[in-house]
């Protein structure tokens, strides 16, 4: 059994805050590039050179002014012993990260007295337990102005995958400009009303580019990115053939009487920075 101070987890989670609010992944910036290569209207060329301009300066400022909540995924082998508190240790850290990097704190106490906790606490946190004596971290500060472009509904199983593929396109096109496109989209199918939500919000942590591994949700990543980009909202709202610049689908087994299918929006800053400890 691995012995880990909740200490290096703190000094791990502050640090990926920082750092994930500062430098964009470099798969999205290949992606951005790529679709900048592929646009035709002039003002979607022009946007999108912005996009890039304004994440070459990364490293000194952060991103965007919404350095979002952090969300904090935790990946804990079975053989590591956490000696501390682990939420009281991940929290600790976005405290530090926010104060340490001067990143904007946007979290309120209650969402009804809207009464802000001064130091972007507490974190939503997920844990996993998986086999091994290692702490995958991974810190992914989310936005508000696409997470609340998301929607969650629970289809009828006769809806099958023209209703899945509907709604995903729908919430798009209901979000329009709001998320700041291009956008990337999560997509989570199957489980119940809270996992399909997680499954949503998990897809947006793996690779641009990289697809589904299962041949038939392949393809409708493939159509359901030729259709939302066909829509025409384009690079922040103002037209274009880059509205999304990947969809991507995650599932889970589900119940014979349901078909749950969320939805999770991310604009073009799909910020995620990951440790292993």
């Amino acid at each position: 059994m691995r012995e880990l101070d909740a200490a290096l987890l703190t000094e791990t989670v502050a640090r990926l805050c920082i750092q994930a609010n500062l430098r964009l992944p470099e798969d999205v910036k290949e992606r951005i590039q790529a679709a900048r290569q592929e646009e035709d209207w002039p003002v979607a060329r022009n946007i999108l050179d912005n996009i890039m301009e304004n994440y070459s300066i990364g490293g000194e400022v952060p991103i965007c002014q919404d350095t979002g909540m952090a969300c904090v995924f935790l990946e804990v082998g079975q053989e590591v012993h956490i000696r501390g508190d682990v939420t009281q240790a991940v929290n600790e850290g976005v405290r530090r990260g926010y104060e340490e990097g001067y990143l904007r704190k946007s979290v309120v106490r209650d969402p009804l007295d809207r009464v802000n906790t001064g130091d972007n606490t507490p974190a939503m946190i997920t844990y996993e337990l998986v086999p091994g004596d290692k702490v995958t971290v991974t810190v992914a500060p989310k936005g508000f102005g696409s997470e609340n472009m998301s929607r969650i509904a629970m289809l009828k199983p006769s809806d099958g995958a023209e209703g899945v593929k509907n709604f995903i396109v729908d919430t798009v096109e209901q979000a329009g400009p709001n998320p700041c496109p291009p956008i990337v989209v999560g997509v989570g199918v199957g489980g119940t009303f809270d996992k399909c939500a997680l499954l949503a919000k998990k897809a947006l942590l793996r690779p641009l580019g990289q697809p589904s591994p299962l041949p038939f949700y392949q393809a409708m990543e493939a159509e359901l990115l030729e259709r939302i980009n066909a829509l025409g909202i384009g690079p922040q709202g103002f037209g274009g053939r880059t509205t999304a610049l990947a969809v991507h689908i995650e599932t889970l087994p589900t119940h014979i009487a349901g078909l749950p299918c969320a939805v999770n929006i991310n604009c073009h800053v799909t910020r995620h920075m990951t440790e292993v400890i």
